[in-house]
């Protein structure tokens, strides 16, 4: 019996040595101070201010751009939340859309992946049409479904071409150059994907791209050589509510201080991250009061740090700072 309860004991004691080592390797502690809700303006409807479905957002200087994606439009509102205009109705010739989807702002340009015109659609900030990139199918610079673009210093595109399980590298004109990932085919290696919503390029030419039901993050070199990836114990499709961890990524984005933020669908929350992944904080838990997420699909940061959420489940936007 004695030789027992200690070979009890010690099996006991391995177990929990290993649980606070898998905690500490894969579970991290926040660095950083938490956020807290500033601002929230919207309802479901389709007046101005209104949202169905609002899934992509982006801020140029004191202006918040929002895909209003059933509703097939773009909404402008300044940093406070007041509706400025709106351009875009639905249909799928220029100046039209079909499901807009993450936003990106380069200079005066807004770039509009159509999740239903299989396009990506340049305007002007005031709602011009200027230049369709792609049309749907799964050829070099064709798309199915494309989710998010994100831009190089040198105008590359990096375009997450969601049921084609990849990410596509396109000159300026929309002129293929190379892609990542096997089109057509999911994987959860690294350099594959499962369904891809979204890219980002860092001020450093790092290219992060939101493996969406991968659970994770994957970051390349300009050129498509694979770099890192985390989310998730070794970030191989191990989804969770931990620290790090996701339950499907919907858009990433890089701001100019070297910070990477995620919008962590189900689990409710946006994640922040350094460059090289590490964790910094998250914000936000699962309802429809204020302060709450349901289904946080997008994010962007402003000049002064704020952060903006397409709140999606709950048809609005809400503006977080940082606590002091």
């Amino acid at each position: 019996m004695k030789i027992l309860k200690k070979l009890l004991i010690g099996l006991v004691s391995l177990a929990v040595i290993f649980i606070v080592i898998g905690w500490l390797a894969f579970i991290p502690s926040a660095k950083e101070p938490d956020y807290e809700m500033s601002a929230m303006w919207g309802e479901k409807g389709t007046g101005p201010g209104q949202f169905d479905d609002p899934t992509g957002i982006a801020i140029s200087g004191d202006e918040v751009f929002v895909a209003d994606s059933r509703n097939n439009r773009i909404q402008v509102f300044n940093l406070d939340g007041k509706f400025l205009r709106t351009f875009g109705t639905a249909g799928d010739k220029a100046g039209q859309l079909g499901r807009p989807m993450n936003l990106t702002i380069v200079g005066d340009e807004l770039y509009v992946p159509e999740y239903f015109n299989d396009r990506i659609q340049v305007f002007s900030l005031q709602g011009k049409s200027k230049r369709i990139i792609g049309k749907a199918g799964s050829g070099p610079g064709e798309f199915n479904a494309p989710g998010g673009v994100g831009i190089a210093r040198d105008g590359k595109l990096y375009v997450a071409d969601f049921y084609n399980h990849r990410i596509q590298i396109l000159d300026r004109d929309g002129s293929f150059i190379s892609q990542l990932g096997t089109t057509g085919k999911a994987g959860i290696w690294a350099s594959q994907f499962g369904y891809p919503t979204d890219v980002a390029v860092s001020g450093n030419g790092k290219v992060y791209v939101a493996d969406g039901y991968n659970d994770r993050i994957q970051v390349f070199k300009s050129g498509g050589e694979f770099l890192s990836k985390w989310g998730g114990p070794f970030a191989m499709n191990i989804f969770g509510p931990f620290k790090g961890w996701f339950a499907t990524v919907t858009s990433v984005m890089t701001d100019k201080k070297g910070n990477v933020y995620a919008a962590d669908f189900y689990n409710h929350r946006i994640q922040k991250f350094t460059l090289e992944g590490g964790f910094l904080t998250s914000f936000g838990t699962k309802g429809s009061a204020k302060a709450q997420f349901f289904h946080p699909i997008a994010t962007a940061v402003a000049a002064d740090g704020s952060v903006y959420v397409a709140d999606f489940g709950n048809n609005r936007i809400q503006k977080w700072q940082q606590k002091k």
